[in-house]
C-alpha cells in the first residue's frame, strides 16, 4: 500500500461547510434527525448512536470496528466521517466504524414514512477502493429482541462496493439460504451514481392502502426512483410485516472485504479518501 501523508492530511481537512438539517418536503414533517453538530474530531452524539466495536465476522469481512475518533468522527462542517484504516494491530488488518441508531421508528399505518440521508464518498480513485464497502441501511428492531437474521427484516437504502459508481438498494427477509428474498442475495435494484460527491438516498414506506398487498417500499437517489418492492411481490403477510410494518433502526458503516466486494488488493488505499461522510440522517412522516 502506498501512503501519501500530505494528501491524507488535506483530505482530513476538506469537509465543505455543509451544516444542514434534512430538507423540507411538502406534506411531510421531520420526526427525528441527526445533523451531526459537534466539535471537530468529537464522537457522534452518544444519545443517538451506539458505536459498535469488535470483529463481527459477518460476510467474511476483514474489518474490526472501533469507537476511536480515528474511525468515526464529527467534522467541523457538521458531518460524520466513517474512515477505514489499514491496521495490523487488529483482527483482519483493518479498522473501521459502524454506527447503529438508538432511535427506532415504525412505518406509519395509513401514511408514508421517509428514511433519508445525505452522503458522499472519499475522493480516492475507483481503482484504489477494491474491498471498500460503505452502506446506509436499516435492520428490524426484532433482531435486538432475539429474532434472527434475515427473519428480522433488513432494508438497505444504499450500498456501494469497490468504489464503483453504482448504488444498490435491497431488502433481506424470511430465511437463509433461499426463501422469499432469495438469500443471501436479497431482492435488489441499482442506479448509477454521477460522482463521489453529495447525493441524497431515500426509502419511502407507503402504507396508505388498507390492503397490505398494495403497500410498497421504494428507493430513490436524488429524487429518482430506482427500486420498489411491494407486499404483493413478497406475498406473505408475516414476512412483509417485518419489512414494512415493524420497528427499524438506522445503520451507517464502512465494511472492508467480504464475500461480495472481495478483499482489498495492493492498490487499495485507506483513510479519508476511502471514507463515507454523512451530513444528516432523518425520519419523516406525512
Amino acid at each position: 500500500m502506498v501512503y501519501f501523508p500530505s494528501v491524507v492530511a488535506l483530505l482530513a481537512l476538506v469537509s465543505t461547510a455543509h451544516a444542514w438539517d434534512g430538507p423540507s418536503y411538502s406534506g411531510f414533517k421531520v420526526v427525528w434527525q441527526d445533523s451531526f453538530n459537534g466539535g471537530s474530531g468529537e464522537s457522534p452524539n452518544s444519545g443517538n448512536w451506539n458505536l459498535i466495536t469488535g470483529h463481527l465476522g459477518y460476510n467474511n469481512e476483514l474489518e474490526t470496528y472501533t469507537s476511536s475518533t480515528r474511525n468515526v468522527q464529527i467534522r467541523g462542517g457538521a458531518t460524520v466521517q466513517i474512515v477505514p484504516w489499514q491496521d495490523g494491530s487488529v483482527q483482519g488488518g483493518w479498522s473501521s466504524g459502524r454506527m447503529e441508531s438508538k432511535y427506532v421508528f415504525t412505518p406509519t399505518a395509513g401514511g408514508v414514512t421517509r428514511a433519508e440521508a445525505q452522503i458522499r464518498f472519499g475522493t480516492n480513485s475507483i481503482d484504489r477502493k477494491q474491498g471498500i464497502w460503505p452502506a446506509f441501511w436499516m435492520l428490524g428492531d426484532a433482531l435486538r429482541h432475539g429474532v434472527g437474521w434475515p427473519d428480522c427484516g433488513e432494508v438497505d437504502a444504499l450500498e456501494t462496493i469497490n468504489g464503483r459508481l453504482t448504488g444498490y438498494g435491497t431488502v433481506h427477509c424470511d430465511v437463509n439460504p433461499g426463501g422469499i428474498c432469495n438469500e443471501g442475495s436479497g431482492i435488489g435494484g441499482n442506479i448509477g451514481i454521477p460522482d463521489q460527491g453529495w447525493h441524497t438516498w431515500r426509502v419511502d414506506f407507503d402504507r396508505r392502502s388498507g390492503n397490505w398487498r398494495d403497500h410498497s417500499i421504494t428507493w430513490y437517489m436524488d429524487g429518482t426512483q430506482f427500486h420498489q418492492v411491494t407486499g404483493d411481490r413478497i406475498n406473505n403477510e408475516g414476512v412483509w410485516n417485518r419489512l414494512c410494518h415493524s420497528p427499524l433502526y438506522f445503520i451507517l458503516n464502512v465494511a472492508v472485504g467480504g464475500t461480495w466486494p472481495g478483499n482489498p488488493n495492493d492498490s487499495t488505499q485507506d483513510g479519508y479518501g476511502s471514507m463515507m461522510e454523512v451530513a444528516y440522517v432523518a425520519h419523516y412522516t406525512d
